[in-house]
């Protein structure tokens, strides 16, 4: 894979995080993380285990205002 196949890719997963950390934040764990993975397989991208766990915690972080909306560090295209 390209670095802009990359790029994009982590683009892609951002815009998720952020529409997820926007409307789901305050939603039960299972949920949030559903709308995640669902939101990633519909922009065909995936994080890896470490990522996706991470992102999780910030988000879940935001309820009690302890972070801000994640940052997405890398993610790759699925084919």
């Amino acid at each position: 894979m390209t670095d802009e196949m990359n790029q994009a890719a982590t683009e892609a997963a951002q815009r998720v995080v952020d529409e997820v950390s926007s409307y789901q934040y305050s939603a039960e764990d299972g949920t949030i993380a559903e709308q995640l993975d669902r939101g990633l397989a519909q922009a065909k991208v995936s994080l890896d285990d470490d990522e996706r766990t991470r992102i999780l915690a910030d988000i879940d972080g935001m309820k009690n205002e302890q972070s801000s909306v994640p940052q997405v560090r890398s993610a790759t295209p699925v084919e």
